[in-house]
């Protein structure tokens, strides 16, 4: 099966029917952008391996009864998305940044010159300020959106909201960034 070419709902179904090859290809394609998205919302490396690791489980175990509709990586980060909640249920609140975060992001290796590194750090890290101080609905669907490149649609099957809903929480979410971050 060539997987370029071939849609993830045809390889989700060829991974049901038992070609595990299917799934290789699956993983391969959405494990990085499913990652991200996690870490972006637990900003912890571990808990974002742990539930990770149990939304890929998910994956795996729910195989026989996947059906095409919603699409897989709709499917895909829905599963996610029950998992983060699942977990700030049981935690009952969001875990803060790691206290080094700082210390992490000054030791990361650049070429460019010490005051772009710092005004590059600065931007980098107002952003993630201004992203942290949104509403987790908004968050939520705005990372869906930029990072996953969903569709409003999507995201909608994805939260549970209607697609006006997703709209309202993206326009909202821009205009707090836009606000809060300079130009």
């Amino acid at each position: 099966m060539d997987g370029l070419d071939t849609s993830d709902e045809t390889l989700m179904l060829a991974y049901a029917a038992g070609e595990v090859g299917a799934f290789d290809q699956l993983y391969a394609r959405h494990r990085g952008k499913l990652y991200r998205y996690l870490l972006r919302q637990l900003r912890d490396n571990g808990l974002a391996d742990e539930v990770f690791q149990d939304t890929w489980q998910r994956v795996i175990s729910a195989r026989e009864g996947w059906k095409p509709d919603p699409g897989f990586a709709t499917w895909l980060y829905t599963i996610a998305h029950h998992r983060l909640h699942d977990h700030w249920r049981a935690a009952k609140h969001r875990p803060p940044a790691p206290a080094d975060a700082d210390e992490r992001a000054a030791r990361v290796a650049d070429p460019d010159t010490p005051e772009r590194v710092v005004s590059e750090f600065e931007r980098r890290r107002q952003l993630q300020l201004a992203l942290d101080d949104l509403p987790e609905d908004q968050r939520e669907v705005l990372l869906l959106r930029l990072e996953q490149e969903l569709t409003l649609e999507e995201i909608g099957e994805v939260t549970g909201v209607g697609r006006e809903t997703v709209k309202s929480r993206l326009r909202y979410a821009m205009d707090k960034l836009r606000a809060r971050l300079p130009t």
